[in-house]
């Protein structure tokens, strides 16, 4: 590992996690991001990382988009998540979207630096005691985590911008691209999710791309 980017917005965190980085790799080139947009600017610089540690509700992105982006822009770049939040069936969809890992923020900083290492050594991570979901949502979920997954990341574009209510001609204007090419990826992105109108598709990727997805009490900002 040289290079290691950690995306959260609480510097706390942030502090926390380049610790264990230390700790379990040594001496590292650490660049943080408070904002999803400030990861891909430093991505779009370097043009890949060893290693980038993800925020799940991180500012600029609504549930698991920003996941599916850095999956779909930069593939050769591994994302472990890191997150308050630790269902089941989140960490199912955050595999399933193509993550190397999910660790909770509640891990105990060993556990971290355990975690780190074997994704290192090209191992999945899951943490040992997720907490249970309602019965059918893992499957479901996965399934849909799987077809999204197979979205280009213009593709990902077109339809979040389809979530908005954007016509064609709107979203060709917004990505300086012709009306005939936006038809072209709203057919494909049709075709992966094996739906059958825009509505659908919105409200497929919806539950996975939304912060309903996502439902909360309230934000946990502990650290590791």
């Amino acid at each position: 590992m040289e290079r290691i980017l950690i995306a959260d917005d609480h510097p706390m965190v942030r502090g926390a996690l380049a610790s264990a980085m230390e700790a379990a790799f040594g001496r590292v080139q650490i660049h943080e991001s408070a904002t999803f947009d400030e990861l891909m600017a430093q991505l779009d610089r370097f043009r890949e990382a060893d290693l980038a540690l993800l925020d799940l509700l991180i500012p600029g992105v609504s549930g698991f988009s920003g996941l599916l982006k850095l999956r779909t822009k930069f593939p050769e770049t591994p994302v472990v998540i890191i997150s308050a939040l630790e269902e089941k069936h989140l960490i199912e969809e955050a595999i399933g979207l193509g993550a190397v890992g999910f660790i909770p923020k509640s891990t105990p900083r060993h556990e971290i630096v355990a975690a780190l290492h074997n994704v290192a050594a090209g191992k999945i991570y899951r943490p040992p005691d997720p907490r249970g979901d309602a019965a059918g949502a893992d499957d479901a979920d996965r399934e849909i985590a799987q077809k999204l997954a197979t979205l280009t990341a213009q593709q990902v574009r077109v339809l979040e911008l389809l979530g908005t209510g954007k016509l064609n001609k709107e979203i060709a204007y917004e990505l300086d691209i012709a009306e005939t090419t936006v038809k072209v990826h709203v057919s494909a992105i049709l075709q992966k999710l094996n739906v059958y109108s825009r509505t659908q598709a919105v409200v497929v990727a919806g539950r996975l791309l939304s912060n309903r997805a996502l439902a909360t009490p309230k934000r946990d900002g502990a650290t590791p």
